[in-house]
């Protein structure tokens, strides 16, 4: 299980994070590509709030898919181009987290991959649990073999 690191001999973190997150090496790793505020059809939602509330309804979807939780979060990184919106974004992040702590990092950046994104979030989650969802993957061990032709992922097989 994950545990937090706040060490009281640095500054202590400036909201609900952590400054370090320790787990042990004998788990199953997921690391997801940034998500932004699309739908599944690729509709840009728009606002701030609302992008960044899709944004964490895909990466909720990500970790489902890979038999995870939002608890084996450890780390996650967003990248923001709408200035002065960190409070938002805690308020956010805290109410999905729901009192889980991850390292965190908040970046305000000049853009994003197109115009309409405002917000983008990287995550990496832990679990210790046998990696089930992930063997039911066709291809499972071959990254390559699970891309389709027109580069995105293929979905999974049928239970």
């Amino acid at each position: 299980m994950p545990k937090a690191v706040n060490p009281r001999s640095i500054t202590p973190p400036a909201s609900r994070y952590a400054q370090g997150i320790v787990h042990s090496a004998r788990a199953r790793r997921l690391i997801t590509a940034g998500q932004v505020g699309a739908t599944l059809d690729g509709r840009v939602v728009e606002g701030f709030a609302a992008q960044t509330e899709q944004a964490w309804d895909n990466i909720e979807a990500i970790l489902a898919e890979a038999g995870m939780a939002i608890t084996d979060l450890i780390r996650i990184t967003v990248f923001v181009t709408a200035p002065g919106m960190v409070s938002t974004w805690r308020t956010i992040r805290d109410r999905r987290l729901g009192g889980h702590l991850v390292a965190a990092t908040y970046l305000e950046v000049a853009g994003l991959a197109a115009p309409d994104y405002l917000v983008e979030i990287e995550a990496e989650a832990v679990c210790e649990e046998p990696d089930l969802a992930f063997l039911e993957f066709e291809g499972a061990g071959d990254v390559s073999s699970a891309m389709t032709s027109g580069g995105a992922i293929a979905a999974p097989r049928e239970r």
